[in-house]
């Protein structure tokens, strides 16, 4: 039988080759501070103010929520990161637990999260100059939901600052480390000088005032409020993305001087710095709100249009603060020392997004590369520069996140589709701990989790809940975009890795693209837009949805029964059906959910059985895991 290695085609010791030329630079401190950089970004400038259109004061506890949740995840990552740090890590893990077929599915995943992270931060930087050059923006809606995104101006300017990220990496991690840290000092002072100003300031009664702490109106979706809105809030407002640069210390372990005992402890104080930084500004711009001194803008001109509501959190959304929403709030306090500092921001605003913004273009390489390493793209990605950088695969990350800047051209837009992308990756946090505990139990662990039987589960479950709170919606794109991703895998790995026939292969690859395509299509006309803008009754929509959906599960599972079949090896197809059945489950609990478009289970009984599914399928992924002949290599080697 044809071993499913996952290996460069030349030898098994190609890849081992290709880790040890990379240059092992980074400190404790250096992979603390790329962890920082990638949290604080456009995050801490825009989440605050989508936080609160969504869920008004109840933002607060949405960061909160987010960021234990997120400390979860992180806490599993830290144990299985210590014992195999890798560069690339996030998109190796799952090859090694579950095989081929889990490890591309997620792997792509991630790489559609990671290289359109670059992206949001350009968008990021140009939406703050917009403050001062009002023709980089305009207000629009789109789908339902008012959002401010750039023109073709903008969308130039966010180019040349992608161009400007790839020249940072192009140097090599010794300087983009040490060039991190200094830039990482002044994002750390900034939110922390903002928040503690905007206290000066406070206006406790928008706490208590327009709805309360939970309103139940005038916020940004009318049909999501009170608890509901907090939690939706976690995924769309841009909360839980500005947690996800947690995972830069795990990405670059394969770079660090001391990787087993530094990688676990930047993870873990990463997350909790974040948490609190990001309670207390999203505290603060409550806060700090003054309501008479907001004015709206007009969707289709974007002219204003009169003062804001008083207690109207929604229009927070396409009012004149949502360019600069810490910056504005400074301004119109009135007070010359506050104004003055407000001028900062404008500069952090270049600062801020650039910084997560370069160093997530290294991540898109390393995943790129990553994805390279388990034989599921072409081995040139491998390939080093002088400066020991995977030279390809940093081309690559510029051209992608180019083309997310075209159908995403908002900060708002592509925040929540990145925030469910990554996040739906990190349910094999858990899970690879566990079956790691069992395939492995032999390696050393410098980090061992204490209560991983209890962790492990809740930290899957909380990824499967934050992906749900997406909402139908998000989860379309994003599974649109894994399946229409599929191909890939019976043209490169398939018949190399699995021994399938190469002509069957291809054929079944471009069928399957294409259907998939049909269907994306269909479903985005005749579900999802009338879904959001409420043009059509909820019978026809369900309708709709219901032919969509039978046509779209029986492609897959088709798809992966006539794969296993025609496998060699088929333990690694074997090992994700755990995973395309948990795909399936989500996706037809949002849609009848509260966060759908026919609420059949409403909240929060949507959530319970949100959490009940995840749980099922946790269990099936650890026993659906295995011995791969990687971590059997890997094992052998430490045992050397």
């Amino acid at each position: 039988m044809e071993s499913e290695k996952g290996k460069p085609e030349a030898t098994g010791t190609d890849v081992k080759e290709v880790d040890r030329q990379l240059r092992k630079a980074l400190t404790l401190q250096d992979l603390f501070f790329l962890s920082m950089g990638g949290i604080i970004g456009s995050g801490w400038l825009f989440a605050a103010l989508g936080g609160a259109s969504i869920a008004g004061p109840g933002a607060v506890l949405s960061w909160i929520i987010g960021g234990i949740f997120v400390l979860f995840i992180a806490l599993t990552y830290a144990e299985v990161s210590g014992m195999i740090p890798r560069t690339g890590a996030i998109v190796r893990y799952p090859h090694y637990t579950h095989g081929s077929y889990t490890g591309y599915i997620m792997g792509w995943l991630y790489l559609l999260s990671a290289v359109s992270v670059p992206a949001i931060e350009a968008e990021a930087v140009v939406g703050y100059a917009a403050t001062y050059i009002p023709s980089l923006t305009y207000a629009t809606t789109v789908l339902g939901a008012p959002v401010t995104v750039l023109t073709n101006y903008g969308i130039l300017m966010a180019l040349a600052l992608l161009v400007a990220f790839f020249f940072l990496n192009y140097f090599g991690i010794r300087f983009l480390g040490k060039f991190n840290s200094g830039v990482t000092w002044w994002k750390f002072v900034l939110p922390v000088l903002t928040f503690l100003l905007l206290f000066g300031t406070f206006h406790a009664s928008n706490f208590t005032s327009y709805g309360g702490f939970f309103p139940s109106s005038n916020l940004k979706y009318p049909g999501i409020t009170g608890l509901a809105a907090v939690f939706y809030a976690i995924p769309t407002a841009g909360i839980v993305f500005s947690y996800l640069g947690f995972r830069q210390a795990l990405e670059y372990g394969g770079e660090a001087k001391s990787p087993q005992r530094d990688v676990p402890r930047a993870t873990i104080f990463s997350v909790l710095a974040a948490l609190l930084i990001y309670t207390l500004l999203q505290v603060a711009f409550i806060g700090g709100i003054d309501w008479s001194k907001i004015q709206i803008t007009n969707t289709t001109t974007g002219a204003i249009i009169g003062p804001i509501q008083p207690g109207n959190w929604g229009q927070l959304s396409i009012s004149t603060w949502a360019s600069g929403p810490f910056y504005s709030a400074l301004v119109s306090t009135s007070i010359p020392a506050f104004v003055a500092f407000s001028y900062l921001l404008l500069i952090d605003a270049w600062i801020s997004p650039s910084g997560t913004g370069w160093i997530y273009t290294g991540t898109s390489t390393r995943t790129f590369y990553g994805l390279a390493t388990d034989g599921y793209i072409p081995q040139f990605f491998l390939k080093l520069s002088k400066y020991k950088i995977p030279i390809w695969s940093l081309v690559a990350s510029l051209v992608f996140g180019a083309i997310f800047l075209l159908p995403f051209p908002s900060w708002y837009l592509l925040v929540s589709f990145i925030s469910s992308a990554t996040v739906f990756t990190y349910i094999m946090g858990g899970i690879s701990l566990t079956v790691l505990r069992k395939t492995a139990s032999t390696l050393h662990r410098p980090f061992r989790l204490s209560g991983a039987q209890i962790l492990a589960p809740i930290s899957a479950i909380a990824a499967i809940l934050i992906v749900y709170w997406s909402g139908f919606s998000t989860l379309f794109f994003i599974l649109s975009g894994v399946f229409l991703g599929l191909p890939l895998f019976f043209l490169f790995y398939a018949p190399r890795k699995l021994g399938v026939n190469p002509r069957t292969s291809y054929i079944l690859g471009a069928l399957e693209f294409f259907i998939v395509l049909g269907l994306s299509i269909y479903g985005y006309y005749d579900v999802v837009v009338p879904g959001s803008l409420g043009t059509a009754t909820t019978s026809a929509i369900t309708t709709s949805f219901a032919i969509y959906y039978v046509l779209l599960a029986a492609t897959i599972l088709g798809m992966t029964f006539a794969l296993q079949a025609m496998s060699k090896d088929k333990r690694p197809v074997k090992a994700g059906y755990w995973l395309v059945g948990l795909i399936l489950a989500v996706y037809i609990l949002s849609f009848f959910g509260a966060f759908g478009f026919n609420t059949v289970i409403p909240f929060p009984y949507d959530t319970v059985v949100a959490a009940v599914v995840g749980l099922v399928f946790y269990f099936a992924a650890t026993y659906s895991g295995f011995k791969t002949e990687e971590i059997e290599d890997i094992v052998s080697s430490q045992s050397v």
